[in-house]
């Protein structure tokens, strides 16, 4: 379990004590503190369903505007597994993934068609009958939350957007973005690296790169818990680079408090090069590790949000309040550290 006291110690390797006590130490959150006063005061068990199965948050955001990665089908039972033929005849790849996985735990990320067998993002060949197999073992449950039995979802395979290109490795990279009663309060992009089996998952080794709010521009990384500069595989440097369509992502990770009644979520978005911004998934339990990404707590976005910020307004209205708060948080810490 990560502590505050885990984060507040890797970030002493890259910050000197009397900067790191000025910016960040005072707003660390740890884990207790966001079971406790987050995810348990603003998301009722009886929602976290809503979330927990991907493919009910596809159905909950299509109803609502918000585009997605389309969802070509799954295969629940043994009976459905004569559907595969067509769901797998996708040209451009697809990707398989469990209904109810976690972490980026039984993700397949298939990228063309081969002479008997098909191409994986991460440059190994496979076989019909490893596919076959893998969708086995997610209906039994082993990548599900709780080890149910689980469905195995066929969606499109996002195409990175160009921005990307110089910054990670194989796969797709995406952006997390932690909402407090529909407020955007930080976010980051998490890139593949060879690690990470081309996949942006940090537990597994991706780079999670911080973003500015008000502007979407990158910031400062960290890989495997610990402050870097540059991508570990292509040596390119990760701050400075300008998200498109930021605001629309803003609105997008707004309007999912809307559709799901959660109160503290984290936003998983996908930026393909000719759809734009996509929303992938939510989380009713997002990882407190975005903190070491952007080297700067939660905690007083959080109690600001949560105290102060008035109810009833727009999704509009709250991407506009929130940049201002971040900003002039932002601000205020800069003239602690002076």
């Amino acid at each position: 379990m990560i502590t505050r006291e885990d984060i507040v110690n890797r970030l002493k390797s890259s910050f000197p004590l009397r900067t790191l006590v000025a910016l960040h130490s005072k707003g660390v959150m740890g884990l207790n503190e966001r079971n406790i006063k987050y995810i348990n005061a603003y998301n009722p068990r009886r929602l976290h369903q809503l979330v927990n199965n991907k493919i009910e948050t596809k159905i909950l955001a299509k109803r609502a505007g918000i585009p997605v990665p389309e969802l070509y089908g799954s295969i629940s039972n043994a009976r459905e597994m004569r559907n595969l033929p067509t769901l797998i005849n996708r040209a451009d790849g697809f990707v398989i993934k469990p209904a109810q996985g976690a972490q980026g735990n039984g993700v397949m990320l298939i990228d063309r068609q081969l002479r008997g067998g098909w191409h994986l993002i991460n440059g190994r060949r496979i076989t019909l009958d490893e596919i076959k197999f893998h969708i086995n073992n997610i209906m039994s449950g082993m990548y599900s939350l709780g080890g149910q039995q689980d469905a195995a979802m066929f969606e499109y395979r996002v195409k990175f957007d160009p921005l990307f290109e110089n910054v990670l490795f194989r796969g797709v990279p995406d952006i997390r973005i932690i909402v407090l009663r529909g407020f955007p309060v930080a976010a980051m992009v998490r890139l593949p690296t060879a690690d990470s089996d081309g996949k942006a998952n940090l537990h597994k080794g991706g780079v999670g790169v911080g973003l500015d709010i008000p502007t979407g521009v990158t910031t400062t990384a960290m890989h495997f818990d610990r402050p870097i500069s540059h991508h570990p595989d292509t040596a390119h440097p990760l701050a400075g680079i300008q998200i498109p369509h930021w605001t629309e992502i803003l609105l997008m990770a707004a309007k999912s408090y809307d559709v799901t009644g959660l109160g503290y979520l984290g936003v998983d978005l996908v930026l393909d090069r000719e759809k734009g911004p996509l929303l992938l998934e939510l989380n009713a339990r997002p990882g407190i590790s975005i903190q070491i990404a952007n080297r700067m707590g939660l905690k007083q976005q959080l109690e600001k949000l949560a105290t102060t910020a008035p109810s009833g307004l727009s999704a509009e209205e709250r991407v506009e309040l929130a940049c201002k708060i971040v900003l002039h948080l932002g601000e205020d810490a800069r003239k602690d550290a002076a």
